[in-house]
């Protein structure tokens, strides 16, 4: 694919994956900052939150150029980004109960904040990430481009910038104790979200799907979609070399799958060694979306 239309693609894609995954997750656990911007402006400066947008802009396509930059020499494997997923899902939990607990937001002290700091508060969001955050961080690792990597980050921040501007339009407009309640319970479902991705890109959840129904073949075929993988479940024999043929259906979170310890940018093919009669479970890099192969 030309690197102009590979960035082009990763940019909607991660317009896309703003706006159906990043929306609750990323306001939930970065809303902090946006808050805390709020309080100190009185809420007099509505384009406080255009500027804490721009630097958040600025500070994740920056990012991202550096991981495609870096490419797979940053890679984490999987287990390790499901325990920091579960491990970040507990953080924002455990402070979403203490705000709710206070029954209040930090009082705002004297004098306002400039439209210098702004940016540099919404800059800073790069080092709170939420789970979805981290999804986009693997692609644009895994596209091994300056420019594809950018793409995806600033793709994604603009799919997730009219949650933020909503977002900063209420914390204009509540008191700081209903503000406190109403943040809390937000970021408490952001955090067990944050922990279900984690507990099954780990592959630590126990199996739901339905049992495969087609007959076993050395090579089969799995369509990923915004929505999943196409047949959830699949079958293929066992003790003999198997082919799994990814194809791409739609560009999201779907587009990377960890499978035997290893992240695959899709479409793909993967060989598998003769495996043992059992299940295989194969989860896409976000940690929301499994599919699995019965080996028989």
């Amino acid at each position: 694919m030309p690197l102009s239309a590979q960035a082009a693609t990763l940019l909607a894609g991660g317009v896309a994956a703003g706006l159906v995954a990043g929306t609750a997750t990323c306001t939930a656990t970065q809303g902090g900052l946006l808050m805390g911007l709020t309080n100190r402006s009185h809420g007099r400066d509505p384009a406080l939150v255009g500027w804490f947008l721009a630097g958040r802009l600025a500070s994740y396509t920056l990012a991202g150029a550096l991981l495609g930059l870096l490419g797979e020499a940053v890679s984490l494997p999987p287990h390790v980004r499901a325990a920091l997923l579960v491990a970040a899902g507990i953080t924002v939990i455990v402070f979403a109960v203490r705000l709710m607990r206070r029954g209040h937001c930090a009082a705002p002290p004297q004098g306002g904040v400039s439209r210098y700091k702004a940016p540099l508060l919404g800059a800073a969001t790069i080092l709170v990430p939420c789970g979805v955050t981290l999804g986009m961080e693997l692609i644009a690792i895994s596209s091994g481009s300056p420019l594809a990597g950018a793409a995806a980050m600033a793709g994604f921040v603009i799919g997730t910038a009219p949650a933020f501007a909503l977002l900063g339009y209420v914390l204009r407009r509540l008191s700081r104790t209903r503000l406190a309640r109403v943040a809390g319970a937000v970021a408490i479902a952001a955090g067990l979200w944050t922990i279900g991705a984690g507990l099954n890109l780990g592959g630590w959840l126990p199996r739901t799907a339905a049992p495969a129904s087609a007959p076993a073949s050395p090579t089969v075929t799995v369509w990923a979609t915004r929505d999943g993988y196409r047949p959830a479940v699949v079958a293929a024999p066992a003790g003999v070399p198997v082919e799994i043929v990814f194809k791409l259906a739609d560009r999201g979170c779907t587009g990377t799958v960890a499978i035997g310890g290893r992240d695959v940018a899709l479409p793909a093919t993967v060989r598998l060694p003769p495996q043992p009669a059992g299940s295989l479970r194969y989860v896409c890099g976000m940690g929301m979306y499994a599919g699995f192969i019965e080996f028989s």
